[in-house]
């Protein structure tokens, strides 16, 4: 059964896309299947994994309006373990169709059902607002993952979005849990990207990802090229930052065996396993280990 994740924030232009495209690609690089979902009218994550979003079809628009079944419309990337459910112009005019359509807020989560049990995780791109195929993004997820931007205003709105999980976990989906949060395009010459981390704390306590994605041309350049950028720039800092953020997922909710994490961390930085008289029977102390070999790399 796929760990499905809602990549959510109702503000445009905070690493969201960035962050569903990477996420995906690092997870399948760490031998996890993965299905990204798009369901963004804009297509990006679409475009940023090699498709065209004017003429790939059937894409999730026919999906959610029963003009074809989900296995019709998932596409092989060409990456290894990575496929992709992608999203085409005329997803734009989906919200105005599924008004008046019964079940729309479960069309996404009934259609993902069919298949994700083929699947170790399913990273759902939501779309930078708060109506029905956002909805329909939260109520398909069991964890919504929130990018934010370290800026002046990255947590305004914040409080809606909150607002709208809670909801979505009372009416329409009672299982559904906030993942964490993740700082993006953070420039550590900015004294404001610390003062927004600290903020974070302050919202997702206890839930905020020690990882911390930076902002590089690097990334910015990859969705040109529709590469995830552990392809287009392996060894730069954008991809190492989503290989920890991916696996720090990972360990959130074991996975994965903790040790095999801690013997892959040490086998790519050349370093020994800390801590070898680890207590593999204590959960805590296995997380913070792990943890710890996750920051090392950095």
């Amino acid at each position: 059964m796929a760990r499905v994740i809602s990549v959510v924030n109702q503000k445009g232009g905070v690493g969201k896309t960035t962050t569903s495209v990477n996420v995906a690609a690092a997870l399948s690089l760490l031998d996890q299947t993965v299905l990204l979902v798009d369901i963004d009218s804009q297509g990006n994550a679409t475009s940023g994994l090699g498709f065209d979003p004017m003429t790939v079809h059937p894409s999730v628009y026919d999906v959610l309006t029963e003009n074809a079944s989900i296995d019709q419309a998932i596409i092989n990337t060409g990456i290894e373990r990575l496929d992709i459910l992608p999203a085409n112009v005329d997803l734009a005019g989906a919200s105005v169709e599924l008004v008046s359509a019964d079940q729309r807020e479960y069309r996404l989560r009934h259609a993902l059902g069919l298949v994700e049990d083929r699947y170790d995780f399913i990273i759902i791109d939501c779309p930078p607002s708060l109506g029905v195929l956002t909805i329909n993004g939260i109520v398909a997820g069991n964890e919504i993952l929130i990018p934010v931007q370290a800026e002046y205003y990255a947590l305004e709105g914040l409080g809606q979005l909150l607002r709208t999980i809670e909801l979505t976990k009372e009416y329409l989906h009672p299982d559904l849990n906030i993942l964490g949060a993740v700082l993006t395009m953070y420039d550590r010459r900015n004294k404001l990207s610390q003062a927004v981390f600290e903020d974070m704390y302050k919202h997702f306590p206890n839930t905020v990802f020690r990882t911390i994605i930076p902002r590089t041309v690097r990334l910015a350049e990859a969705p040109s090229y529709g590469k995830p950028i552990a392809l287009y720039d392996p060894t730069g800092n954008g991809a190492k930052a989503y290989m920890k953020l991916a696996r720090e997922m990972l360990i959130r909710e074991a996975h994965i065996n903790p040790r095999e994490v801690l013997q892959q961390v040490a086998e790519e930085t050349n370093t020994e396993i800390p801590k070898p008289d680890l207590n593999y029977d204590d959960p805590e102390e296995v997380r913070d280990a792990i943890l710890e070999s996750v920051q090392s790399t950095e």
